[in-house]
């Protein structure tokens, strides 16, 4: 019986290729950008298996092209790359890697938090280019962060493992947006479910961990950064379509908000001649937040266990459309 081909559009973690490879015929994808449209359609036709990273399409036109394809494994969480419609009217099963990656996302969102309020990527910049010339009483002061208020955008798993570790932490008071209310988080947190107008105005801090759909995309824009305090840090490291990026670097080039930590942006990734870059008071990540080896090596046998299943004709383990098993 021939073995199941399997396209994997990118070098995943060793673990993965060791566990794909025991029963597949894989073709990686050897080079660090993401094949084009045209080279992942030629890849996938004729294929059992797909598995997709972020900055892949896979859309109708792909799968009309890969006939034989019965299972699509995303290496992330999100599958906004994924026409979920598309693949459910093709009884095409796909998996994502939930779970593994919230404390590891949760650590870069108060490593960003800290770095913006703390003038971190400035300072440093400063030191290295010889402007630290003494020690001064004045210089690259920064926010406090003890005592102070956290609104949390989004109350999943990674907003709530970002606010237990700022209200343990530091002893933030912690709002948070949420379409319904999250008793976890109010009995152990003490948090505060709010409109988010209200969250903005009176945080301290504010770190969106919200999914990304067409009611969240855009939801910060100049509005929402006038209504936060002038001493304000903002976090995303959810998804960058969330932000307005022009009205976020007109927020922190005038100083309507004190400083800003981005771990993703619209696009990824971000021209080297963006303006966000030219402000100090903005740290910008390559998008890091699950870059652990251990969540890595996580997700990788979660995505491969989910294309393993697929290609075996099992249900998968983390399906994100199982409306395709029916009932």
């Amino acid at each position: 019986m021939p073995r199941p081909r399997v396209f994997v559009a990118r070098q995943l973690p060793q673990i993965a290729l060791d566990l794909l490879a025991a029963e597949c015929d894989l073709d990686v994808w050897p080079d660090r950008l993401p094949p084009s449209a045209e080279e992942l359609r030629k890849r996938v036709a004729g294929c059992t298996g797909l598995i997709s990273i972020l900055t892949d399409k896979v859309d109708a036109a792909l799968l009309d092209a890969a006939p034989t394809l019965k299972v699509v494994s995303n290496f992330a969480v999100g599958v906004n790359n994924v026409d979920l419609a598309a693949c459910t009217a093709r009884k095409i099963p796909v998996g994502n890697t939930p779970g593994v990656l919230t404390d590891a996302t949760a650590d870069i969102a108060v490593t960003l938090l800290l770095a913006a309020a703390r003038r971190l990527g400035e300072s440093s910049t400063d030191a290295k280019e010889g402007r630290w010339i003494t020690w001064e009483p004045t210089g690259w002061l920064g926010c406090d962060l003890v005592g102070r208020t956290v609104g949390i955008v989004g109350m999943g798993r990674i907003g709530f493992a970002t606010a237990r570790r700022l209200h343990h932490g530091w002893g933030m008071k912690v709002l948070y947006t949420a379409r319904t209310p999250k008793p976890e988080a109010e009995e152990q947190l003490k948090a505060e479910r709010l409109e988010l107008n209200e969250l903005l105005d009176r945080s301290d801090f504010v770190s969106v961990h919200a999914d990304l759909n067409p009611s969240t995309k855009g939801m910060f824009g100049a509005e929402q950064f006038a209504r936060m305090k002038r001493t304000a840090v903002f976090v995303n490291t959810a998804r960058g379509p969330h932000v307005d990026q022009s009205a976020l670097a007109q927020a922190l080039r005038t100083g309507q908000i004190f400083a800003a930590g981005l771990d993703v942006t619209d696009p990824e990734p971000l021209p080297p001649t963006h303006e966000l870059f030219g402000l100090p008071n903005c740290v910008i990540a390559p998008h890091i937040a699950s870059a652990t080896t251990d969540t890595r090596n996580a997700m990788a046998r979660l995505c491969a266990g989910n294309l393993l299943a697929g290609v075996r004709g099992e249900r998968l383990p983390h399906c994100v459309n199982s409306e395709v098993y029916g009932g």
